[in-house]
């Protein structure tokens, strides 16, 4: 049985990796190709209390996120918040060249009285499953690992009062980048993107079977994006590069296609469309119906009529 370990401070995971004790207790750029997990590695398993920034290539284990697995072949960034649990388990594929790159590990405590410890938690990717990480061109990673670098100088040399301020602003920067790269992900890889698209049509017409909504209820964000072997944030994150809405717009729009199929080729009362649909009360889909198309379920019935 695996045990679940709980990591509470930076420096814990320097003991778990086997490497010097953390400069700073709340920030750490730690060095992956110095990493040395211990032997039994198929037995690892963590929650953090720390932010996650990685920056790697090469990494000769399977690492698994929520439900998803990634393998680090290519140089890419992953974004893991505080309370995930992330596994970590042999790949029976390892390369023969040594794994490199950078963890930037990050305790909240460190954001303290800052305007980045609320806008931090606005960044979507720290939701992603790692198979959703990011890819970087050269020029990209080259820019990423700049700014890294630059944080670890800032919190290696004496502290004083503009130190926190100053790796706060390159961290902000880090983000904000890593915002415009996803963003371009996105549009380059447009044609998984819009399979994605596709899917999510199928799943939402399966969901919207007649009689099964009676059943089952309405589906949730987190009930689409599971059925795709995605993340809420990455789906709504590609929704809304392609259609400008997300994941819930999305939802609510197959809903009323649905309700408005019903109101113009059946008899059926406002209240038992409403019930067909997975509404408990017929006033909350008559306000939703009305918020999206401007007329109630009746007026728009007399359309048709």
């Amino acid at each position: 049985m695996k045990v679940l370990k709980h990591f509470k401070k930076v420096s814990d995971y320097h003991k778990l990796a086997n490497i010097d004790a953390p400069e700073h207790p709340l920030i750490s750029l730690v060095d992956y190709s110095q990493v040395q997990y211990p032997s039994n590695i198929e037995e690892l398993k963590w929650r953090q209390d720390y932010y996650t920034i990685g920056l790697k290539r090469n990494v000769s284990h399977k690492f698994f996120y929520g439900q998803q697995e990634y393998d680090f072949d290519e140089g890419v960034m992953t974004f893991v918040a505080p309370n995930q649990i992330i596994n970590l388990g042999n790949n029976p594929n390892i390369k023969a060249h040594k794994p490199s790159g950078w963890l930037l590990l990050v305790h909240p405590d460190f954001l303290w009285n800052t305007s980045l410890a609320k806008e931090i938690k606005q960044h979507d990717f720290f939701g992603y499953n790692v198979n959703e990480a990011l890819f970087l061109s050269k020029k990209e990673e080259q820019l990423i690992l700049n700014l890294l670098k630059n944080i670890r100088q800032e919190y290696q040399t004496n502290i004083d009062k503009h130190s926190q301020k100053i790796v706060i602003a390159q961290l902000e920067l880090l983000l904000n980048y890593a915002e415009r790269f996803y963003a371009r992900q996105f549009i380059t890889r447009k044609i998984s993107s819009h399979q994605i698209l596709g899917q999510l049509e199928n799943v939402l017409t399966e969901y919207f079977k007649e009689g099964s909504l009676v059943e089952r209820g309405l589906p949730t964000v987190q009930q689409v994006a599971e059925s795709l072997s995605l993340s809420s944030n990455y789906l709504s994150s590609i929704l809304k590069s392609l259609t400008g809405q997300s994941t819930q717009q999305h939802i609510q729009n197959k809903l009323i296609e649905k309700a408005k199929e019903e109101l113009s080729t059946t008899f059926l009362s406002i209240s038992e469309i409403a019930y067909n649909l997975g509404f408990e009360h017929p006033a909350s889909f008559t306000k939703l119906f009305k918020n999206k198309t401007q007329m109630s379920p009746v007026e728009f019935r007399k359309t048709y009529n």
